[in-house]
């Protein structure tokens, strides 16, 4: 796909009653930052700006001018056993997406970005009725699950990928496929300034100035309700224990909130851990992730793109997750790769550790965060490869998925309804 530079993106006249309509979907915080940068870079493509948006996104994607009209809440889960529990509510708010779009409200080209449990089949239902689909995401396909591509090719028009290895899998399945880049690659710079993300958080904390000079180390417990009540208590005893082994050491353990309703089950965990180790010094941000990182000596994470985040900042980290024992042995039978982590995922190795389920306990978590803190020259060689991650991945991501939105608007026969 050759895409058009933005003077020459699209050409609708300038009648705003001809502007075109784009229906995009995001099913979690992930996605809302994934598609923020592209609905900021259409509003910058001649002819583009002031187009319709709507469908479902977060705030950051509602902030660029998109109209959600249901909550992305009802798709944030993950694992089999979750998504069954919500299951009834994702149907329902799927038939009304779907009803709309294939009648008052038929857009002139979808952008499914990743959910793909979700965004493949309402993809493909509407290509069937003739509206061009793109999706921006490539399911893990090479991780596991390796049937969809059957799928994806039957429900999308383009995929949109963020891996450079990713165009290669679709080249040989005959689906057509670009490589945009991560977006985060562009956003997160190429060299940290921890010295500066540590002033600016003791700011926002309001703490003495030099509150932050010790060891920090950023705890990220995932951006789902399931993730906070299953992986964050054993965060928390982590950070306690640790607090333990490393007395006479100044820590500081900062948590970025990732929404808002999580901060009551952190409060209440934070509460706890205070009754244990009155001294522990922990804080609880609303959002800041990027600072956080930025900030830390060590990370200790959830499995998701937030280890890609913490890549890009070049931060030694110990990824661990928790699913309940139906969801894991499913997804460990649909598997193929040994890890989970997208930093080894992109580096084809365990450059960091992996503690999963059983493995994740207090006790191991918090000697893999010693083993980092105490090995610079480990944590430098890491560094190195981060570096060249970057590199691969920093494309001007929003502007190469608005163009490719905007040429297929631009090439696809007019089939609107009547508004």
């Amino acid at each position: 796909m050759t895409l058009l530079p933005p003077q020459r993106a699209a050409s609708f006249g300038n009648d705003r009653s001809t502007l075109p309509k784009l229906a995009c979907v995001a099913g979690e915080p992930s996605g809302d930052l994934l598609a923020a940068p592209v609905l900021s870079a259409l509003n910058q493509i001649p002819d583009m700006a002031g187009l319709e948006v709507y469908g479902i996104g977060g705030p950051r994607m509602q902030a660029e001018g998109m109209r959600s009209d249901w909550p992305m809440e009802t798709l944030s889960v993950r694992g089999y056993v979750e998504a069954i529990k919500q299951l009834p509510a994702i149907l329902k708010l799927r038939k009304e997406l779907i009803t709309h779009m294939l009648g008052e409200g038929r857009p002139d080209v979808y952008l499914g970005i990743d959910a793909p449990d979700f965004n493949l089949g309402v993809e493909l239902q509407l290509r069937n009725a003739g509206i061009p689909t793109l999706h921006l995401v490539s399911p893990s396909i090479w991780a596991w699950r390796a049937g969809r591509i059957k799928k994806i090719s039957q429900a999308v028009e383009r995929m949109l990928c963020i891996f450079p290895f990713e165009t290669e899998i679709y080249d040989r399945a005959g689906v057509a496929s670009t490589y945009v880049g991560h977006p985060l690659a562009s956003e997160i710079p190429l060299e940290p300034n921890p010295t500066k993300a540590r002033e600016q958080l003791s700011t926002l904390l309001h703490l003495p100035a030099n509150a932050l000079e010790g060891i920090v180390i950023a705890v990220l417990p995932g951006s789902r309700g399931s993730e906070i009540e299953l992986i964050a208590p054993v965060f928390f005893e982590t950070m306690q224990l640790l607090a333990k082994q490393m007395q006479g050491q100044i820590l500081n353990f900062l948590i970025p909130v990732a929404t808002p309703r999580l901060r009551e089950p952190l409060e209440q965990l934070l509460q706890q851990a205070k009754k244990v180790s009155p001294d522990i010094q922990i804080h609880l941000l609303e959002g800041r992730a990027d600072e956080v990182l930025e900030s830390a000596d060590v990370v200790l994470i959830a499995s998701g793109t937030a280890t890609l985040q913490a890549a890009l900042w070049k931060k030694p980290m110990v990824i661990s997750y928790k699913v309940p024992w139906l969801t894991a042995q499913i997804m460990k039978r649909q598997g193929y790769l040994p890890y989970v982590g997208l930093p080894n995922i992109l580096c084809g190795e365990f450059v960091v550790p992996e503690l999963l389920q059983d493995e994740a306990t207090s006790e191991k978590l918090a000697a893999a965060l010693v083993e980092w803190l105490n090995h610079p020259t480990k944590v430098a060689q890491l560094k190195e490869r981060f570096e060249q991650m970057h590199e691969t991945l920093r494309r001007p991501t929003g502007l190469l998925v608005a163009q490719a939105v905007a040429q297929t608007i631009a090439s696809a026969p007019k089939h609107r309804v009547a508004r």
